[in-house]
């Protein structure tokens, strides 16, 4: 969900992986309707979304490979007519896959066409296929704003606070927030239903894929915060970025 450096890293995020992302992308007639028979699958149990900003000419898929899944895999349906809950209707694509922050993400880069899609991701863990929620590709009707200026950053102290406001799209559901270093190393992973965090205090987190104690900001190292704002079909409606270090 390679080694990107700190400034403009959102935006490497996107752009890598463009060239030659429509010629490694393979098509197969394998539905997922086939591939999770007789198999034990659990719905709506990967953690996905989909973004496109409109200078990047793919679409990319986040998601959060849980440590131990396996059989990484992306199904999307013809178009967004078809019934999103029925799993004939969608059919497996291997696009390029990519780490993000190092590996604690991935992305499928999708070439993007003149089609809107339902897609899903799919991987193995302890024996059973994992699902996404199905994933509305807006790539044309709304593609994902980028709005750096729209986020405030208060790093007085090693608990830095962070606010920020929506853009032009107004049906954003959950916001998702990371913190990394210097060298792309996710500090922290969470979500929250208010437009606010503070490192690394949990009281209005809903959600959180950090998986193990994040570590003190040191003063005068510089870091970084990425916030994905996410609509109810897991489109990235808004994603900022910025650089912080801890003043005191």
């Amino acid at each position: 969900m390679h080694t990107i450096n700190l400034k403009n890293s959102l935006f490497i995020f996107f752009a890598i992986g463009i060239i030659g992302c429509s010629k490694d992308q393979e098509e197969s007639s394998l539905t997922l309707e086939q591939m999770i028979s007789n198999a034990d699958v659990v719905l709506d149990n990967v953690i996905a979304c989909a973004a496109k900003i409109d200078k990047d000419t793919s679409i990319s898929v986040f998601f959060y490979p849980r440590e131990g899944a396996t059989d990484l895999r992306y199904f999307e349906t013809e178009n967004t007519i078809v019934d999103k809950n029925n799993f004939k209707n969608y059919r497996e694509v291997k696009p390029r896959l990519l780490p993000v922050f190092n590996g604690y993400l991935n992305k499928f880069e999708v070439a993007s066409s003149l089609t809107e899609k339902w897609v899903i991701v799919s991987f193995r863990e302890d024996n059973k296929i994992h699902l996404s929620n199905p994933i509305r590709l807006k790539q044309l009707t709304k593609p994902t704003e980028y709005l750096p200026e729209k986020l405030t950053i208060n790093s007085i102290n090693e608990m830095p606070k962070f606010s920020w406001e929506d853009g032009m799209y107004q049906d954003t559901k959950i916001y998702f927030q990371v913190i990394s270093d210097a060298n792309n190393n996710l500090f922290s992973g969470t979500y929250t239903f208010e437009k606010q965090f503070q490192y690394y205090k949990l009281n209005n987190v809903v959600l959180n894929i950090t998986t193990a104690t994040p570590p003190e900001l040191q003063k005068n190292n510089t870091y970084n915060f990425t916030l994905m704002a996410v609509s109810e079909d897991n489109w990235v409606n808004l994603l900022m970025e910025k650089t912080f270090t801890i003043e005191n």
